[in-house]
């Protein structure tokens, strides 16, 4: 299954007939959820419900937008209702005679009556036309917006792959560094011993100095749950599909051991400072990572 990027555009242009033809538009940008916007010109509630419908089935985060437009290309022919218009002028006409009164009708007063104007537009015929043709290539334009998505989301895992090799890198790193450290770690610990040995010597004091120092100089869990997070990183790669969560909580994970490991090694001298470069540039990447993965689906 391929990995979904969230960013995409897809457009088709139609004509329904000589008199009516639209241009349907989708675009996506990412979002933490489904959210579907419609522009569709009015009279269309019922073909709205059928597009979310669709798109729900399609798609499964980002923000998406469909836009109708529609274009009408016919000559709407004016009439109107002679029948209204000529009960208006009768009725004017006999209470003018009734009353005694003078005046003429107006005849922009009569066309202002509702009804009085009638246009040859056949609109709800070119409505339900509309809505077929829609229904007929709401299909394909998912799918091209979906192989656009997939083309985005390619290039963007050979981003993240890059990035995870980097991680890797600076993880073996650190770990080619373990030796110096532990060394550097049992200095001090040798230092504080002898200081301890003097006038105001406190065996509790040095068993805690002790326990303190041993824990803190052994980054091998945090080197080897970093590595397995890298490994589960790239699997979910590979899956594909909906991974932009899973991946954004892993990386809360790495940068946690990430962080760990910087606290531990912190203060030692020697290399101890490459292993902070090693530490701070493998917080960086994950970084970089958590902005990429916002455009995962």
């Amino acid at each position: 299954m391929p990995l979904y990027s969230m960013t995409g555009f897809a457009q088709v242009q139609v004509r329904v007939s000589p008199q009516l033809g639209y241009t349907m538009s989708l675009k996506s940008v990412n979002h933490r959820f489904l959210d579907l916007q419609f522009r569709l010109p009015s009279g269309l509630d019922g073909l709205e419900m059928e597009l979310r419908k669709l798109l729900k089935e399609a798609l499964l985060r980002g923000h998406v937008e469909l836009t109708l437009s529609v274009e009408r290309t016919s000559q709407q022919k004016a009439g109107y209702n002679r029948e209204l218009i000529a009960g208006y002028l009768a009725a004017f006409d006999e209470a003018r005679r009734e009353h005694g009164l003078a005046g003429e009708p107006d005849l922009n007063d009569a066309l202002r009556l509702p009804g009085a104007l009638q246009t040859d537009d056949r609109g709800e015929d070119h409505l339900a036309q509309l809505a077929a043709s829609v229904l007929e290539q709401i299909g394909p334009l998912l799918e091209k917006l979906k192989s656009m998505r997939a083309r985005e989301g390619e290039a963007l895992e050979a981003v993240l792959n890059g990035t995870l090799d980097r991680l890797a890198e600076a993880t073996a790193g650190v770990a080619a560094l373990r030796p110096e450290i532990e060394k550097r770690y049992q200095e001090r610990l040798a230092q504080r011993l002898m200081a301890a040995t003097g006038p105001e010597f406190n065996q509790q004091r040095l068993l805690e100095e002790v326990a303190v120092l041993v824990e803190r100089s052994d980054v091998s869990e945090e080197l080897a749950r970093m590595t397995a997070h890298i490994e589960h990183f790239r699997e979910l790669l590979n899956s594909g599909g909906e991974a932009g969560k899973k991946l954004d909580f892993l990386l809360q994970e790495m940068n946690r051991e990430a962080n760990t490991l910087l606290s531990k090694t912190g203060g030692v001298s020697g290399k101890g400072t490459r292993v902070t470069e090693l530490g701070l540039a493998m917080k960086a990447e994950i970084e970089k990572t958590r902005e990429q993965i916002q455009n995962l689906e």
